[in-house]
């Protein structure tokens, strides 16, 4: 593996841009030959019918500020009647305005709309230490941040983030009998407390087992921190991958094939969803990274598993969910080839139109992203969007930002909509020398609009 490769493979999980370097073979754009749509759109004649009717049916963003008034937010409201959960992109990871609108669509959701669940494209037993910060105020949340928000997710350790955290936290702090609740829905990573939760659980529940259990465990839960552990992992020798995989997978069997004791079924029903996460972790891991068709098939059970946590989530807990990730995740059609079917796509199947999606588009502004030649992160900028794509029509707005219900647009605007152009699809790596192409009609139902952006500030280290 060359030293590039080596930095890139790592954020795999995290990042649209991760392996753009190792397959640019693929073309100039992500769905290769472009379509010809900025010519055949040019009949529209854009600046007059499709900027006129997304004029007559946005609706105006005041703010992507938290606090204050959330009255402009009654519109999209009534755009997810119906909706149980909601998925809500953002066209770069490391911008403040998409993190602090998710934090405003989320206040929005739980005290309009009786959302309980902020779902982020974490691992799952990451999610778990935040939602018992949240829930029960354990642990410190810049020590738990700085632990769990690491390697492949260390975008997230951010300011908007903890804000929005700590704003979960609050609220329960009004709310006890009522709270809300975090969830980690990604498998780049399983902690040493999942290992620990499982043991100590068949320990007092199936003795019988411990031996068994504690064997297949042996040697696979992190001793170091998250980012090393992640980095030294994707380095063993796949069949050394493929073995851990196929350890995991008998404890999960193992431990589904209890019959639970009685009073214990919901506390049985967690653990062994703990344990499908470390299985979950270790399947991910155990395909062949330098293989284009194996990226592919792991970005497409990635992105299944995301979908499944989440929909075990509502069936269990009963809370509707606020869904964060990258707009490609919570979209109905990839962006990308290496992405064959997305997390949005596989909730729509499952749950119909109780399934909503929003995406971001921008025109212009800066991010953080890590350098995908020096994995080192910091902010960039980019100017205007491009001629002829998505953003640039969408800016001709009188509005700088605002809300569109893509179903219910004109006529015009939906034809526009429905064909492929060039669009802003920013990862948590830069530069990326794709050139990305979306229909955004057939993406997601709903898009947010803003005009400019700004980086978020990062609390990690470079």
């Amino acid at each position: 593996m060359t030293r590039r490769k080596a930095v890139i493979i790592p954020s795999v999980l995290l990042s649209l841009s991760a392996l753009t370097v190792a397959t640019l073979a693929l073309g100039a754009t992500a769905h290769g030959s472009p379509d010809p749509a900025s010519k055949a759109s040019a009949s529209w004649q854009p600046g007059e019918s499709v900027v006129a009717g997304i004029d007559r049916s946005s609706h105006p963003l005041r703010t992507t500020n938290p606090r204050g008034s959330l009255r402009d937010l009654d519109a999209l409201g009534r755009m997810l009647k119906g909706a149980e959960v909601v998925g809500l992109g953002e066209a770069t990871h490391g911008s403040r305005d998409f993190f602090r609108m998710k934090h405003r669509v989320f206040r929005y959701l739980v005290e309009e709309k009786g959302f309980r669940t902020f779902s982020l494209e974490l691992p799952w037993s990451s999610g778990v230490r935040i939602d018992e910060y949240v829930v029960q105020g354990k642990g410190n949340l810049k020590d738990i941040a700085r632990e769990e928000f690491q390697g492949s997710y260390r975008s997230w350790n951010n300011q908007d983030y903890i804000d929005l955290i700590r704003w979960m936290r609050d609220y329960n702090l009004h709310h006890p009998g009522d709270p809300v609740r975090f969830m980690g829905d990604d498998m780049g990573y399983a902690g040493p407390e999942l290992y620990a939760r499982v043991s100590d659980y068949v320990s007092q529940k199936y003795p019988q087992l411990l031996k068994q259990i504690t064997e297949l465990y042996r040697g696979l839960a992190p001793t170091t921190d998250a980012g090393t552990y992640t980095e030294e992992y994707s380095k063993l020798p796949l069949t050394e991958r493929q073995d851990r995989a196929e350890r995991t997978r008998k404890v999960y069997d193992l431990l589904r094939a209890q019959r639970p004791h009685p009073g214990d079924k919901q506390n049985h029903l967690w653990m062994t969803q703990h344990a499908l996460a470390i299985h979950q972790m270790a399947r991910g891991m155990a395909f062949d990274t330098g293989d284009e068709d194996q990226i592919a098939q792991m970005m497409k059970l990635r992105d299944q598993v995301m979908a499944e946590n989440v929909e075990w989530w509502r069936e269990h807990t009963g809370n509707k969910i606020l869904l964060s990730g990258h707009n490609t995740h919570v979209s109905y059609d990839s962006f990308d080839t290496r992405y064959p079917k997305t997390q949005g796509s596989f909730l729509r199947d499952a749950l119909g139109s109780r399934y909503a999606s929003i995406g971001f588009t921008f025109y212009k502004g800066s991010f953080k992203a890590f350098g995908t030649d020096d994995n080192v992160m910091r902010s960039y900028h980019v100017d205007g969007a491009k001629p002829d794509s998505n953003e640039q029509t969408l800016d001709k707005a009188r509005r700088d930002d605002y809300i569109l219900d893509m179903r219910k647009a004109p006529e015009p605007v939906r034809k526009w909509l429905d064909k492929e152009r060039v669009t802003w699809n920013i990862g948590a790596g830069w530069p990326d020398p794709v050139e990305y192409t979306a229909a955004l009609g057939k993406a997601h139902d709903i898009l947010i609009h803003l005009h400019d952006i700004q980086a978020t500030t990062y609390l990690g280290t470079p």
